[in-house]
Formats: structure tokens, sequence, C-alpha cells
């Protein structure tokens, strides 16, 4: 089998926990990181705005769920609208379970999403906000750095990557937050 995320010629998956790793690479790192950032940026937006706490559990898992779909329906879309592109134009194929992948972006999305909501969901009280911080940003290198075992490239360079980018739309999410309280008050 070739090295691509793409099925094989004939339609079939790929078998084994490497194999199935890199043909969903795409998937799965994109749900992620959507994931953590989106959900994050409400815990940062509630945050920043100064609201109560529980007010991230109902933003964050009505945010989860109902971005988590989108994402997923999004992906299987996008694989179907492709592959029709290639029909048209003749061409074989590539990617003949668009729903294999949907169900790939929305899980990594869900369960790395979850993780900026663990200090709300069960702590009873401390620096929840700190800690969703230092859980997203745990997250994100070790999302990063897990891709280093599909693309045996440096672990700590795509640690730091996926760290830096989704720290920027962290902060981003934060400040517009504080500013809209700012504004609002």
């Amino acid at each position: 089998m070739t090295r691509s995320h793409r099925s094989d010629a004939d339609g079939h998956e790929p078998r084994g926990l490497r194999p199935m790793a890199e043909h969903y690479l795409k998937d799965l790192v994109y749900g992620a990181n959507d994931g953590i950032i989106t959900t994050f940026a409400v815990v940062a937006g509630v945050a920043g705005a100064q609201l109560e706490p529980r007010i991230v559990l109902i933003l964050g898992f009505a945010n989860l769920l109902a971005d988590g779909f989108s994402m997923g329906a999004s992906s299987f879309l996008s694989i179907r609208s492709d592959e029709a592109v290639r029909s048209a134009s003749g061409l074989a194929v590539l990617e003949p379970y668009p729903a294999r992948h949907s169900f790939a972006t929305f899980a990594a999305f869900v369960v790395a999403g979850f993780v900026p909501l663990l200090s709300y969901a069960f702590s009873g009280g401390g620096d929840r906000f700190g800690t969703a911080v230092v859980l997203t940003l745990l997250t994100l290198f070790g999302v990063g750095a897990a891709r280093a075992l599909v693309t045996r490239q440096r672990w700590w360079r795509n640690g730091l990557e996926m760290l830096a980018i989704g720290s920027v739309a962290a902060a981003v999410a934060f400040g517009m937050g504080a500013l809209i309280e700012q504004i609002t008050r």
C-alpha cells in the first residue's frame, strides 16, 4: 500500500494501527486541533468576560457537540464533493468511505475538545481557568508530538508547532472575551 492518506486502489481500508493512523491522520489532527481550540475559545471567552463558571459548561458542551458534528459533516461533504469532481472528470474514486473520515474528525474533535472543559466539569473550585489553560497547552503539544509517531518527524518540533498555533488562537479568544466584556459594561 502507498503511504498516502487515501484508500488503496480497490477501495479497501488499510489494516493495522499504523496504516490506519497514516490514512486518517489528516482527519484526526484537523478534528483534534479544532476541538481543542474552539472549545478553549469558549472557555477563554467566558473567562475573559468574567462570567460564571457554569456558563463555560453550558456553552462548552453545546459547542463540543454542535461544532463536532458540523466538522464531521463538513468532512463528509468535502470528500463527497471532491469525489464527484473526480467522477465527472472520469477519474477513479480515491476515497470510497467518506463517512469513516467524518467519524474520525468528529471523534477527534470531541475527545480533544473535552480537555478544556475538564477543570470545569470535575473541579470543585480553585483556578479552573488556569487548569484549563495548562491542560489545553499540554494537549496541543501532545497531539502535535503524537503526529511524529506516523510522520517520523521530530516529535518536539511537531508538538511545538501545534502548541504555537493553538496558543495564538487561544490568546485571540481570551482577548476578544475581555474586550467584549469591557465594551458591553
